[in-house]
């Protein structure tokens, strides 16, 4: 289980934390508004109403103590500047931040930012990902060669175990959680069976997740 902060809840910052938090992660949760906080307060492991332009509220937060944090208030770069030195400072060991532009990435990179994402773009990447992969249902970018789908199992595999797929030999993927009947199991053992209608949360390089289609 990693750990991670997510400041700003629009639209963007709810999904990464929900998703982040449904794949079995620690997830603390910071947005100005209230309103924001009781709508996301039981699909995470923490929220809390907060400034986190306020390097004091960051600290009383604890946010030393978590391996990455999400700044996703892409639309205000004063704020998300002023946050990612802050965070930098306070020790976190990655952050990553959210802009609405070119302009704001190059920005926020020369301020430390150890990624920068352009959700419009990102979604566009995912969306020519699932177009040309038939059974990936879901992807997520994690960077120009990585990421995360979610892989309908072919009916090749129903009644084999992952320990028989040998998925991470033959396709060079690392299986991070079993969906069966809506139902998510993270980490699975190397015994569990797919079943019909069971979806793969699986990692790899985009070259390796595409091959999946083929199967």
């Amino acid at each position: 289980m990693k750990t991670y902060i997510v400041i700003g809840l629009g639209r963007f910052g709810t999904s990464v934390a929900t998703r982040l938090y449904e794949l079995g992660n620690e997830v603390l949760a910071i947005d100005a508004k209230e309103e924001n906080i009781q709508q996301i307060s039981d699909r995470v492991t923490h929220a809390a109403v907060g400034d986190a332009r306020d390097e004091a509220v960051l600290r009383a937060l604890g946010v030393r103590n978590f391996e990455c944090a999400i700044v996703a208030i892409g639309e205000d770069l004063a704020a998300s500047i002023l946050i990612t030195l802050t965070l930098k400072e306070l020790g976190v060991p990655a952050v990553i931040c959210k802009a609405s532009n070119e302009a704001y990435k190059r920005a926020l990179e020369k301020v430390g930012a150890d990624r920068v994402v352009i959700p419009e773009r990102e979604m566009a990447a995912k969306l020519a990902q699932n177009l040309s992969c038939s059974n990936i249902l879901d992807f997520i970018e994690l960077s120009d060669t990585y990421g995360i789908a979610d892989v309908a199992v072919p009916e090749s595999w129903v009644g084999k175990s992952i320990r028989e797929l040998n998925v991470r030999a033959k396709y060079g993927i690392n299986v991070l959680a079993v969906k069966v009947n809506g139902k998510l199991q993270v980490m699975p053992s190397a015994d569990a069976h797919m079943e019909p209608g069971t979806v793969l949360v699986a990692m790899g390089t985009n070259e390796q997740l595409a091959k999946l289609q083929k199967r």
